[in-house]
């Protein structure tokens, strides 16, 4: 009896393209160059890699047909150039991809979007439709309605959390430079270029400035950052320049180009991918040392016994997050009391919660299956 092959599994990619190369810094879309990257992501989809792509640019576009020179502060004045410019930025894309038989979709997200966890399942399985159909997703932040509470930030920090959706095995990041290197290059002319290292470490953070162009939001710290959350999902991020030859292509036969950055540890589950992905938390838990150890060694749950602190105004089922004693995030999860319960908990044995509250709702502030260790 023959044994029936196993399926290959489905190789997903997620591309993030910055502002300064969309725009050419801010001239306009550089229409040559998305030519050119829209004909190596149709190669990469003849190649069995899904792909989407995430690309920056809106605002910068908006800017140019608008005739403004600067970015403006004013909320109101970016959210009318990302309106504009967006009409441009898709059209380009389609138009090209359509060269190539391939659709496009325009997806526009919020961080509220994959900050609720049901729009957060509807944006996933709408993008791995998508990818299962062979159409080729653009995602870029809906600027227009985005306030600065629910931002992302940058696109790459977007880019990563689609990473994490999509469940992505590379995230290339493609950008005006080669890559991190280990000092400013600008500055410093000897400066080398880190070819591998991994997702996470804290000292590549110490290398990165934190300046950002005029035309964008992100900088390498920002991306460095990315890379760290997409390994969540078990992706490898590449980070390296959008103006080299070939650049997918060299990336998917595995040349030395840019920097990669490997995940250091397991992937988390979706859930906890979710948890971790939460960049508004509504309170912070301040452990005692033993509390941290007790999570990070033995994965067990929060009891109100190992929280000293409770700052902040959040109600039950909100997302708050643990800081150890010195001072550093541990873990977030969605606590089982709000806020003038968890503080008249802290420090109490779990037996006690009655006799201090008049009742019992969980033994823990936050259960194991809500929390994730970061």
């Amino acid at each position: 009896m023959t044994r029936p092959e196993a399926e290959t599994p489905v190789r997903k990619w997620v591309v993030k393209v910055g502002s300064a190369l969309v725009t050419d810094d801010g001239r306009g879309l550089d229409h040559g160059r998305i030519a050119g990257w829209v004909e190596e992501l149709a190669a990469l989809q003849r190649n069995g890699v899904r792909v989407t792509l995430v690309s920056s640019g809106a605002v910068a576009e908006g800017m140019q047909r608008l005739g403004w020179r600067r970015r403006p502060r004013e909320l109101y004045k970016l959210q009318a150039a990302a309106a504009v410019g967006q009409m441009g930025l898709v059209h380009a894309y389609e138009a090209e991809f359509q060269r190539y038989g391939l659709h496009t979709a325009q997806v526009l997200l919020t961080h509220h979007d994959l900050t609720d966890r049901r729009l957060y399942l509807n944006a996933r399985t709408t993008l791995r439709t998508l990818l299962e159909l062979g159409v080729i997703p653009v995602v870029n932040e809906n600027d227009t309605v985005a306030t600065d509470e629910f931002r992302f930030g940058d696109n790459d920090t977007l880019a990563a959390l689609v990473a994490n959706l999509v469940e992505a095995e590379r995230l290339v990041i493609l950008t005006d430079q080669q890559g991190l290197f280990d000092r400013d290059p600008r500055q410093y002319p000897e400066a080398r270029l880190i070819h591998d290292g991994e997702a996470g470490d804290p000292g590549l953070e110490a290398l990165c400035g934190e300046g950002a162009g005029e035309y964008g939001r992100g900088g390498m710290l920002s991306k460095v950052r990315a890379a760290d959350r997409a390994a969540r999902s078990g992706a490898t991020t590449v980070i390296a320049s959008g103006r080299e030859a070939g650049v997918l292509e060299r990336i998917r036969c595995d040349q030395v180009i840019g920097t990669r950055l490997r995940p250091a540890r397991e992937p988390l589950a979706a859930r906890k991918q979710w948890l971790a992905s939460q960049m508004t938390v509504r309170g912070r838990l301040t452990l005692d040392a033993g509390a941290v150890r007790v999570l990070r060694e033995s994965g067990r749950s929060l009891l109100p016994v190992g929280v000293t602190a409770v700052r902040g105004s959040f109600s039950r089922g909100e997302i708050v997050s643990c800081i150890g004693p010195d001072g550093r995030e541990a873990a977030r999860g969605l606590v089982n009391y709000d806020s003038a319960e968890a503080d008249a908990i802290k420090g109490a044995p779990s037996d006690r919660i009655e006799a201090l509250l008049g009742y019992v709702g969980e033994p823990e502030l936050i259960h194991r299956d809500n929390l994730v260790l970061l």
